[in-house]
């Protein structure tokens, strides 16, 4: 991302519903998937501010992974050198089978090979351990906010399961989440684009980039949460959510 999207990031991810309500479920999903304990080890690959990764550290060991000069700035701040990687080459500099977690919230769509990191994540991890990660779903909402998070892709189910094959993986969890949101997203991303067609001037700051008003905020926050626990599978989405155990 671009130095201002990582300022952007920074001043909104404590309380906007969305990036709050994502570690939060995230969160549960791990806990459903195989609670932690204090003595496994969690590596938060992205971790951009460290958020998540400081949100976990109360309850396993936590390692933190970015590539992005601006991120490992701040992270810097908030953790130990030992606890703080970056990729050696194309490879995670840890041992085959050490890791307990990995998680990658919003992080492959950001990468060209999003196969290698996922054979990435089952080399790093111990049988039984435990990947989740999310992603940005459907193509129809490709938008002047994914050019400028460098976004390769967003993603259907199919395609993100495809990622994680049953040979290697027993999914826990693969759904769509922000369900309830969709039609507004869409709307709000394709009246955008016809603005700037038109040439009309558009806002200086990006809806996304925004918090809004505390109780609707709240409001967001829960049903995006609630939601996203259900094991219904949804149609569709603006994200995608997937959370997997490795087999022996």
């Amino acid at each position: 991302m671009n130095a201002e999207e990582y300022a952007n990031l920074e001043n909104i991810e404590a309380e906007h519903w969305y990036y709050s309500g994502k570690r939060r479920l995230v969160r549960a999903w791990l806990r459903r998937a195989r609670p932690p304990q204090a003595g496994d080890v969690l590596l938060d690959c992205g971790a951009g501010t460290g958020r998540f990764a400081l949100e976990m550290a109360d309850q396993c060991r936590v390692l933190v992974l970015d590539d992005h000069e601006e991120a490992l700035r701040l992270l810097r701040t908030r953790f130990q050198p030992e606890q703080i990687l970056s990729l050696a080459g194309d490879a995670v500099p840890l041992s085959d089978g050490s890791l307990g977690y990995v998680t990658a919230l919003d992080v492959l769509e950001h990468v060209p090979d999003d196969a290698a990191v996922v054979r990435g994540f089952h080399r790093l991890l111990k049988p039984g351990g435990v990947a989740a990660v999310t992603v940005p779903a459907s193509m129809a909402l490709w938008s002047d906010w994914d050019t400028a998070l460098h976004h390769f892709r967003r993603y259907d189910r199919a395609q993100l399961r495809a990622l994680f094959p049953d040979r290697e993986w027993e999914l826990v969890q693969v759904n769509y989440t922000n369900v309830l949101v969709y039609p507004a997203v869409w709307c709000a991303r394709k009246w955008r684009a016809v603005r700037r067609r038109l040439g009309l001037r558009e806002s200086p700051v990006r809806a996304e980039d925004q918090l809004p008003p505390r109780w609707f905020n709240a409001l967001l926050r829960a049903q995006f949460v609630c939601l996203a626990k259900w094991r219904v599978p949804f149609p569709f989405g603006v994200s995608l959510l997937l959370v997997a155990r490795r087999r022996a």
